[in-house]
Parts: structure tokens; C-alpha cells; sequence
């Protein structure tokens, strides 16, 4: 198929416009939500951290420019970012969002078992996990993006299997606990939920290894790793009071 212009298609007709990616980089560390954030090494918002993220290039996808980006602050190889969840979350579009010029940003949210500290690609003079209670202002929109980021993926937590991505290759029940109760901020019933995600098919698969020893007085924890399934039926609801408001299973 020809990718050239129609006849008579002036394309300076149009004020021209960038395009961004901005990345919501979340993992579980010391039992703590984390996100990646870098600090500004230029202006705008020289100083300030904001989410990792940049231009996509004129002959590459969004896709490919936001796991570029993860591979350059995180110094995984394109092989290990490939092997990431990484969603699309949402495109914003506010006029003013970047003093520098029309600019609009194609964000991601990506989730990632715990790592060695970040790099800090690009033009970033810094970067580093923050707990996500501690994050105060960000650049531009990205206070914004972080929190739809972080409420997109609390309720996926819900109906898909998304939460095993924060955990090791094999992981205890109590490990995949730890993540439910660290992204929604909330203390779990242990046996209750042990119960639904053994009942849940597909969730999770029992390992053929020794078992692990997790610092409780009990035998040892039998390890496991994620299953086949991608949804979860029945789903694993949050407790009714962590709903935002006016949202019902």
C-alpha cells in the first residue's frame, strides 16, 4: 500500500505537534508500592521528577518508544523489557500541558518484580524508586498520570491475573498476598484468601520444589508461579470501602 500524500494534501495546513510517551513504572519493594521517577536534568522543569518518558521518533510506534524508554532507565535488555507487562493506559491532551508546545503523551503503565536501582537514561540527572505515599509534585501532568496509573492497575488486581507480574518467577501464596495488600492498601484475611486463589483455575501453579521458609513458626511455604489463566473468575474484589466512589463490582 502507498504511503505517499493524496494529490493536492498540504500537510502544513495543520500546526504541528509532538508526540510523548510517559511511562508509570510500578514495583513492590520492602512491602511498599513503588514507582520510578527521574529528576529533570533540563528545562522545563529542570530539577523537578516526573515520569520516565520522551519523543517518539517519526518511524516508531508508541509501543516501541515507551519499551525503548523502559530499557533505558531501568538497563534491562529488549529481550527482559519485551518479557514485561506493559498496557497503554491513556492519551493526554490538555493544550498546556508542556509549556514547550503542543505535546501529546501516550501513557503506559508497566509492572516489574522488584530490580536493582535505576540508571537514568537520556537527559535525566537522576532517578530512583519513590513509595508511591511519599510522591509529592510532579512535571508537567504527571501527578495526573500517576494517579489514574496506580487506580487502573488496583482494579485489574481485581479480575485479572496481573498481580503475579510483581512477583519473582516463583513466588509463595503469602508473596502474592504481600502484592494485593500493598497496591490497594489493605490487610487481607490469610486463609480467605488463600481459599479463592487455590479455587481460582488457571491463577496460579504449584512448583515442584522445595518448599520456602517465610520467618513464621508454621512449615514451610509451598512455592508456586503464575498460571495459564489472564482473568479471573470468580473476580477478587477489593473491600467495598477501597472502591472509588460510585463504582460497584
Amino acid at each position: 500500500m502507498s504511503t505517499a500524500a493524496p494529490a493536492g494534501y498540504d500537510p502544513h495546513a495543520f500546526t504541528p505537534f509532538a508526540v510523548t510517551v510517559d511511562l508509570a513504572v510500578f514495583t513492590v519493594r520492602e512491602e511498599r508500592l513503588h514507582v520510578l521517577l527521574v529528576e529533570r536534568g533540563q528545562e522545563p522543569f529542570l530539577g523537578h521528577w516526573a515520569l520516565p518518558g520522551g519523543f517518539v521518533a517519526p518511524r516508531e510506534c508508541a509501543e516501541d518508544a515507551a519499551r525503548r524508554e523502559l530499557a533505558e532507565e531501568t538497563g534491562l535488555d529488549a529481550d527482559a523489557v519485551g518479557g514485561l507487562h506493559l498496557e497503554q493506559l491513556r492519551t493526554y491532551t490538555d493544550p498546556d500541558r508542556d509549556p514547550r508546545m503542543r505535546v501529546v503523551s501516550v501513557a503506559y503503565a508497566a509492572l516489574l518484580p522488584d530490580l536493582p536501582e535505576p540508571r537514568g537514561g537520556g537527559d535525566a540527572a537522576g532517578a530512583g524508586w519513590w513509595d508511591v505515599s511519599a510522591v509529592g509534585d510532579l512535571a508537567f501532568d504527571h501527578g495526573l498520570i500517576l494517579a489514574d496509573a496506580r487506580e487502573r492497575i488496583g482494579a485489574k488486581l481485581e479480575y485479572t491475573c496481573l498481580a503475579t507480574a510483581f512477583c519473582p518467577p516463583e513466588f509463595t501464596l503469602g508473596e502474592l498476598q504481600q502484592v494485593y495488600e500493598t497496591v490497594w492498601g489493605v490487610e487481607l484475611d490469610r486463609p480467605n484468601f488463600r481459599r479463592k486463589v487455590l479455587a481460582t483455575p488457571g491463577f496460579v501453579e504449584a512448583v515442584e520444589a522445595p518448599p520456602r521458609r517465610t520467618g513464621g513458626r508454621g512449615k514451610p511455604a509451598a512455592v508456586h508461579r503464575a498460571g495459564t489463566a489472564t482473568t479471573l473468575h470468580p473476580p477478587l474484589l477489593r473491600p467495598p470501602l477501597l472502591r472509588p466512589e460510585g463504582k460497584q463490582p
